[in-house]
């Protein structure tokens, strides 16, 4: 473990990620990670089985929270830069126990966002390469780990090849998304169906709002590359204000078009939406939006691992779980976080695909990312209104030059008070839509959660405190001897 001095409970450490993140590679990893064209394609089917037309003003309901919580990650960002990020904010604002309870929600929500990325790589592959072809198990189990092991290997590289690996799907992706939205729309008078909305579904479109969670996320992967940012109390945040307002752009011209040029009857529980709009606006070939589907699952296997291991490497370095979690590699990036994730993904996948009877039990788990995801914004809400009513003015700098962000408490309550009633609505309309087991093993997994509290609390364990400092002004040999305030409320 890297050598480390501790002061009034803190640690810090003189070896850690490498800061070369700057404000332009943080942009392409906020949006690329939100994966437009994988969350449309992989959530179009199910959104529109679930609420029709009306998945867009669901949408729309989630949206507002998920923006509000953007300017939440910047605030906390600009205090407490951390690659533990959330579980570290409310560490610091609320308590050991909270962030305890958090980092099981945060594994929970971002592992069960992985698996639902792999095993559609391969069957993209699949689409692209061998059209109508029905591959035996054996050889989607090979392609998935194909990509698996892709993704792999920009993340144990490094941060800079991770981030010029990126920039490159982000291009494609880019291009893809405008040249799909301009033929979209030329095509708009020839290939448009009657909008019908039907019946208030208020069933279908609050499931519809948890399942956005799952397409509305990503954009905070800054705030877990703080440590790794060139400018980590200036830069994270920022961009991720930015990767929200584009997926709500992005989704605000996708969605619409391809509801409105694809007969709603053959989009409900479509494995491949995307494709039957594009054989719509150009017939004969929806193979076209293939590549950039493909492209854009493989960007968010990598980055949505990228979040995890993020976030496991600070809770290994804090002696929260194994200190194997907090290895880093000669690169500076977390390996042994990294193998990890990808080898439970494996087995994951393995089971799902092999063993029947393990099949709809992990598609049961897999289908509550929406719910976790939610549940972790949540509870970075909840942080925020504790800090902006209690912690904040307790900050060094805010003593000297009183102020309040009286705006973004409210903001925040408002948005705590949206996520907390999806939250529970979840648990009446969730088994109808998804499964009559869902609510039993969503119930499960939140009790185990105050296990892993009970567990991880039985240990020692420390709060690590990064210095904050921009790149250009961050020497080893500083770190340890200087002067950091820890603000703690307990």
């Amino acid at each position: 473990m890297n050598q480390a001095s501790t002061d009034g409970g803190s640690t810090y450490h003189k070896d850690g990620l490498r800061q070369v993140f700057s404000l332009g590679d943080l942009l392409p990893l906020s949006v690329s990670s939100i994966g437009p064209i994988f969350s449309v394609a992989a959530t179009g089917g199910v959104l529109a089985a679930v609420a029709g037309w009306w998945a867009l003003p669901a949408i729309v309901i989630l949206a507002i929270p998920f923006i509000i919580s953007s300017f939440v990650f910047r605030m906390l960002n600009r205090h407490f830069p951390h690659s533990g990020a959330s579980y570290h904010w409310s560490a610091r604002v609320i308590g050991r126990t909270f962030s305890r309870y958090q980092a099981w929600i945060l594994i929970l929500a971002y592992f069960t966002s992985i698996p639902p990325i792999a095993i559609p790589a391969a069957q993209y592959t699949l689409s692209l390469v061998a059209p109508g072809y029905h591959a035996p198990a054996t050889l989607i189990m090979g392609i998935t780990v194909f990509w698996i092991c892709f993704a792999a290997i920009p993340l144990l590289m490094g941060a800079r090849p991770t981030a010029i690996i990126t920039k490159i799907f982000f291009i494609v992706e880019m291009i893809s998304l405008l040249a799909f939205g301009i033929i979209g729309v030329a095509k708009l008078h020839s290939t448009a169906l009657p909008v019908h909305f039907g019946t208030l579904p208020i069933g279908g479109m609050m499931i519809a709002a948890v399942v956005a969670a799952t397409i509305l996320d990503g954009w905070e992967i800054d705030s877990y590359a703080a440590e790794e940012s060139r400018r980590p109390r200036h830069d994270p945040g920022r961009s991720g204000i930015v990767g929200a307002f584009l997926a709500l752009g992005f989704y605000a011209i996708l969605y619409p078009l391809m509801f409105a040029e694809t007969p709603m009857h053959t989009l409900i529980g479509s494995s491949d939406p995307l494709a039957l709009w594009a054989g719509r606006i150009i017939p004969g070939q929806s193979w076209i939006i293939l590549i950039p589907i493909l492209l854009s699952t493989a960007g968010g296997l990598w980055l949505t691992t990228y979040i995890l291991t993020r976030a496991l490497y600070a809770m290994g370095r804090e002696n929260l779980i194994p200190r194997a979690f907090g290895k880093t590699n000669r690169h500076q990036v977390p390996y042994a976080a990294t193998l990890i994730v990808f080898g439970a993904t494996i087995a994951v996948v393995t089971m799902q695909l092999f063993i029947s009877s393990f099949s709809s039990f992990f598609k049961l788990i897999l289908s509550s990312a929406g719910f976790f995801l939610l549940a972790e914004f949540f509870l970075d809400s909840l942080t925020a209104v504790v800090f902006l009513t209690v912690g904040h003015r307790r900050l060094p700098d805010v003593q000297i030059f009183p102020h309040e962000h009286r705006w973004l408490l409210a903001a925040s309550i408002f948005s705590s008070a949206i996520m907390a009633f999806l939250l529970v609505v979840f648990f009446f309309y969730g088994p109808r839509a998804i499964g009559s087991q869902i609510d039993t093993v969503v119930l499960s997994l939140i009790g185990i959660g105050a296990i892993f509290t009970w567990w991880t609390g039985r240990h020692r364990h420390h709060t690590y405190v990064f210095h904050g400092d921009d790149a250009k002004a961050t020497s080893h040999a500083e770190l340890p001897s200087r002067n950091h305030v820890t603000d703690q409320i307990k």
